[in-house]
């Protein structure tokens, strides 16, 4: 997915995914979301990056993560800096979320 560019190149891209995580799954996963956060606190560009948690519906949780990226350029660093990663472990995050049921909404976007 390529990152939008904004019509102000100054202003700030922000990547947003929505996961509805059933509970059972839910250590797991948010130890792989941890791993991914610190990764991503790592790249150049990063303005902020926080994971949120929300009671669903009975034996799941919402879990909203929000990474606000100073520019198109970083947002493509941190895409290549995960791939990197990704390929080094073997690991493959679509096939990490159908194993633990997980279903994701996932996007980038603009100030409106």
């Amino acid at each position: 997915m390529t990152a939008p560019t904004p019509a102000n190149p100054a202003a700030s891209i922000f990547r947003i995914d929505r996961f509805v995580v059933p509970a059972e799954a839910l250590p797991v996963f948010m130890e792989r979301l941890r791993f991914t956060q610190q990764t991503l606190d790592t790249v150049p560009g990063c303005k902020q990056n926080l994971v949120l948690k929300q009671e669903g519906r009975p034996g799941e949780f919402n879990i909203i993560t929000l990474v606000e990226w100073s520019n198109a350029e970083a947002i493509a660093a941190a895409k290549a800096t995960m791939q990197t990663k990704y390929t080094e472990e073997g690991f493959d995050p679509a096939a990490f979320i159908q194993k633990l049921s997980v279903q994701a909404d996932m996007g980038v976007y603009l100030n409106a």
